[in-house]
C-alpha cells in the first residue's frame, strides 16, 4: 500500500458504532392510572367479557402494579384497552386545592382481598377514593375526617365482599351503582346548607354489597371552613 493510500484511509471518518443509549426506566403507575384500568375491567365484567373470577384476579393485579407496563396486559384483550394505547398520566387541575402530606393528591386506594381494609378517624379526604373488596370488607368512615374538597367521589367495587361508607349527617350524599346478585344501597340525602361538601358514591356490587349512609349524631361543625368535625355521642 503506497503513502497516498494510507493518507486517504487516515482522512476517512471513523465507522466505529456508537454505543446504544441506555433503555429508559419503566414509567411508574399513578393512582389515576390504576383507577382507569379498574374502570375498564368493571365495564368488561358488566358486559360479560370477563367472569367474576377473571375480574377479581385482574383487579387484584391492578392495585399491586408498580409500572404502566404492568397494567397494560390486564386490558390488552378488551376493546377499551386497545383503544386506550396504555394508561395516561393524569393532568393537574388548575386551581385544585393542594392536599396535606397525609392525603394523596388524587385520593387513595383501599383494597381488601380475603381480608379487611379500614379508613377512619381524623384524616384528610382526597378528591377520589377507590375501594375494592373481593372476599373481604372495606370500611370508610368520614365522620371525623377533614374535608378540603367541595366534592368527594368514592368508587366502590364489592365482589363476594362488602364496602361500608359512613358520612356526617350534614353533608350531601349522592350516587348509584350496579348490583348483580348483590346490593348497592346509597341513602341519598341533600344537606340544607348549599355550602356543604358532597359525597358521591358509584361502582359495582356482585354477590356482595355496597352501603353508604349518614351516621346519626356525627356532624361537621364548620361547613365553610371544613376544618374540624363535631363528634356526637
Amino acid at each position: 500500500m503506497d503513502e497516498s493510500s494510507l493518507e486517504k484511509r487516515d482522512q476517512q471518518p471513523s465507522l466505529t458504532k456508537k454505543p446504544a443509549p441506555a433503555a429508559e426506566p419503566q414509567l411508574r403507575a399513578s393512582d389515576a392510572d390504576r383507577d382507569r384500568i379498574a374502570d375498564i375491567l368493571r365495564e368488561a365484567l358488566a358486559e360479560g367479557r370477563l367472569d367474576a373470577d377473571e375480574h377479581a384476579e385482574r383487579v387484584e393485579q391492578v392495585y399491586r402494579a408498580r409500572t404502566v407496563a404492568d397494567l397494560e396486559p390486564l386490558v390488552r384483550d378488551l376493546p377499551a384497552g386497545r383503544d386506550a394505547h396504555g394508561p395516561r398520566r393524569a393532568s393537574p387541575q388548575v386551581g385544585a386545592v393542594t392536599p396535606h402530606s397525609d392525603a394523596p393528591a388524587g385520593g387513595e386506594n383501599l383494597v381488601a382481598v380475603f381480608g379487611g381494609a379500614t379508613r377512619k378517624g381524623r384524616w384528610r379526604v382526597g378528591r377520589r377514593t377507590t375501594a375494592t373488596a373481593i372476599f373481604g370488607g372495606v370500611d370508610i368512615d368520614l365522620t371525623e375526617a377533614v374535608f378540603e374538597q367541595q366534592e368527594i367521589r368514592i368508587n366502590a367495587t364489592a365482589i363476594f365482599g362488602g364496602v361500608d361508607i359512613k358520612v356526617p349527617e350534614n353533608v350531601s350524599l349522592r350516587g348509584s351503582g350496579i348490583g348483580i346478585f348483590g346490593g348497592f344501597d346509597v341513602k341519598t340525602y341533600e344537606a340544607p346548607d348549599p355550602g356543604a361538601p358532597v359525597v358521591i358514591v358509584g361502582g359495582f356490587a356482585m354477590f356482595g354489597g355496597v352501603d353508604a349512609k349518614p351516621k346519626r349524631g356525627k356532624r361537621l361543625r364548620d361547613l365553610r371552613g371544613r376544618k374540624r368535625p363535631e363528634l356526637g355521642d
